[in-house]
């Protein structure tokens, strides 16, 4: 009686144990895996997100919102100097304070003032529209030495331009002429910091054409179709494979983060914009819907860079235009 008394006390331990060894080992086995969803598959994707955030360390994401944290150095004793830029779709102007270390910022910025593309043809209206653009400047401080005009290679195409470079000329201001390579090494010059030219590249998609720029000992540039290629009959998709194959020659190491500037990445960066933001992360292509045809063409631009590269990281500086990098290239 006592062995049986001994068995009957013994008995369900033992099968506890029994049973509890699989389902230990099951456990075990799903957790090393990732098959109990909500446990390591989860725990993993959140670990190569962070990793993925954390490999470029200014790139930090805020709710369903990615944000660039980068401080530019601000000048010391500069000077003010302002330029305007005669697009093909209108007018640029930027009054900048700029030290002798090329360190600068904005003072002021208006963007897509136009005179001659909204029916301002005549001869009084141009020259009283760019006295108004100086005249705002000279308030700013500016001195008059200090103010330049640039055509951009877009706008050169644009028979109507010739007027005001006249009266410019007649005003007595030099007007200067950039191609678009220009355009690219000096949007370069502006837009992307020196601490990134060994893993970034700049693009600046204009109206009448896109620059696509990087570091490589030197500034190397390309030139492609701008947001505009309907006027020209340009199809999607040959302007898509063209630029993608433009931007395959960016090398692979200066593919983490992309710096953009342009008419359109300006309308894409508006919508995701807090407040006075000076860098402002673009959402993937795919997330911009619009029924206006020169926002379509120019994501359409964007999305074959973006193909092309495999960035992920998209910046918008509000304050960087090609004309800055202008001034920033004068002695």
């Amino acid at each position: 009686m006592e062995e049986k008394s001994t068995w009957a006390r013994l008995r369900w331990p033992i099968k506890a144990i029994i049973i509890a060894i699989p389902i230990i080992g099951i456990g075990y086995w799903g957790f090393e895996s990732g098959k109990f969803e909500g446990i390591s598959t989860k725990n993993d994707a959140a670990k190569e997100a962070a990793a993925a955030v954390d490999a470029s360390p200014a790139v930090k994401s805020s709710d369903d919102k990615r944000v660039f944290n980068y401080t530019p150095e601000k000048p010391v004793n500069g000077e003010y100097k302002g330029v305007v830029e005669v697009g093909a779709s209108g007018f640029n102007s930027f009054v900048v304070n700029i030290d002798k270390e090329k360190r600068w910022e904005i003072i002021s910025k208006d963007f897509g003032k136009s005179f001659v593309y909204e029916g301002m043809a005549s001869t009084e209206d141009i020259r009283k529209g760019l006295k108004d653009y100086i005249g705002a400047m000279f308030d700013k401080g500016v001195k008059s030495k200090n103010i330049h005009f640039v055509i951009s290679s877009g706008a050169q195409k644009e028979p109507k331009t010739a007027a005001i470079t006249s009266e410019l000329k007649k005003m007595g201001y030099v007007v200067n002429l950039v191609t678009a390579e220009q355009e690219g090494k000096l949007a370069l010059k502006c837009v992307l910091p020196a601490s990134y030219y060994d893993n970034s590249f700049v693009v600046d998609i204009g109206s009448g054409n896109t620059k696509i720029s990087w570091m490589d000992g030197e500034v190397k540039s390309a030139e492609a179709p701008g947001a505009k290629y309907y006027e020209k009959d340009l199809k999607d998709q040959l302007v898509y494979d063209l630029v993608k194959k433009l931007a395959g020659k960016i090398p692979a190491a200066k593919r983490e983060i992309c710096f953009i500037i342009g008419g359109v990445p300006f309308e894409l960066a508006k919508q995701g914009r807090t407040g006075e933001e000076r860098f402002t992360v673009l959402q993937n292509p795919d997330k911009y819907a619009t029924d206006k045809v020169k926002i379509k063409s120019g994501v359409n631009i964007y999305k074959a860079i973006k193909d092309a590269t495999n960035c992920d990281t998209f910046v918008f500086d509000w304050d960087a235009n090609f004309t800055i990098g202008f001034l920033l290239a004068m002695k």
